[in-house]
């Protein structure tokens, strides 16, 4: 069986990366943290600092569990992530399903986003430097970075990706995006296959979803674990250092902690739900995982890891499967919803 065979066939426990005819294990891995520490307008970005070693013994431990999904962005770490990833795949490309987007220019050397961009002649030259550093000859699944765009920006950037496709050096794109409009715009073009967006047991996302189901797209879900305060290893007095996202952004980019904190509403929801989470012998990320593919069998979460634990963690989610859905009634109920 060749490369494209093995990348394509569907067995027992996969999901549809939409309608690209690809099929990926029903949880990715999101890489953004392992790209270290980078900035954005002068606010620290990344996730504090980060054992490249340990994040390539991540990524194989991974898919030695079952994951064949790896999403990531050039931007993250300013080209880091997508080298590390790439290093990681090295032999094992016909494995994995791999990820990643564009639409921010970045300073690789001073590891600092400069402006965002989706003209085609930057992202074609986006591409070209995304394949380079992942070590790769085509990109599975090439998405959108830029949240918001104006429509006439919008159709040459997704025409330029569909033009990419033609001619072999993506497979599929989508849009990273929480506008439902703007995702849309998307769904009539062959090669849209899916979008990312925000979803976890404390922020549903049903408009997107719908969409999702309408058009047979897959939903990739980011902040699965509400960017880790799912995990339940926070307490009231954690407190993260300033070179986290997490630690002093705050703002729409970090719903879940304020200075570096918790924040207390979401640590009091989070116990009102524990018992459920944690239903079977499962661990609270766990539960954070199968409340998302109950919630939808388009859905793909793809949690972060910065360790061989983490990823192990989030890999091991899948043997439980999904919550029931007397249980997902039981937090919407918890969750006065």
């Amino acid at each position: 069986m060749n490369d494209e065979a093995k990348r394509n066939t569907t067995t027992a426990g996969m999901r549809a990366l939409g309608r690209s005819g690809i099929a990926v294990s029903p949880l990715g891995l999101g890489c953004w943290a392992m790209g270290g520490p980078w900035t954005w307008d002068g606010r620290a970005v990344g996730w504090g600092q980060i054992d490249d070693g340990e994040s390539v013994r991540a990524i194989h431990a991974a898919i030695d569990s079952g994951v064949t999904f790896f999403d990531t962005a050039d931007v993250y770490g300013c080209g880091h992530s997508e080298r590390v990833l790439g290093k990681a795949l090295a032999g094992r490309r016909d494995e994995v399903v791999i990820a990643t987007k564009v639409g921010n220019v970045f300073d690789e050397e001073k590891k600092q986003f400069v402006r965002e961009d989706v003209s085609p002649a930057y992202i074609r030259q986006a591409c070209e430097d995304s394949l380079r550093r992942l070590e790769i000859d085509s990109i599975d699944l090439y998405q959108l970075h830029t949240w918001s765009l104006e429509r006439p920006e919008a159709e040459s950037a997704l025409e330029t990706l569909e033009e990419l496709r033609m001619v072999g050096k993506i497979r599929a794109y989508g849009w990273s995006t929480d506008l439902v409009d703007r995702a849309e715009w998307a769904v009539a073009r062959p090669g849209y296959s899916a979008v990312q967006h925000n979803l976890n047991v404390f922020d549903d996302a049903p408009e997107l979803l719908a969409l999702c189901d309408k058009h047979d797209l897959a939903s990739i879900n980011r902040a699965p674990l509400a960017m880790g305060l799912l995990s339940g290893k926070f307490g009231p007095d954690s407190t993260l250092p300033d070179d986290d996202v997490r630690g002093r952004v705050g703002g729409e980019w970090v719903s879940y902690f304020q200075d570096g904190r918790p924040k207390p509403e979401f640590l009091e929801r989070l116990a009102a739900v524990r018992e459920i989470l944690t239903s079977a012998g499962r661990t609270p990320a766990q539960g954070a995982l199968a409340w998302i593919w109950a919630r939808s069998e388009r859905a793909i979460p793809i949690p972060g890891f910065k360790s061989v634990e983490q990823a192990l963690e989030n890999a091991g989610a899948i043997q439980f499967g999904p919550l029931t859905p007397e249980q997902m009634a039981e937090i919407d109920a918890l969750l006065g919803r």
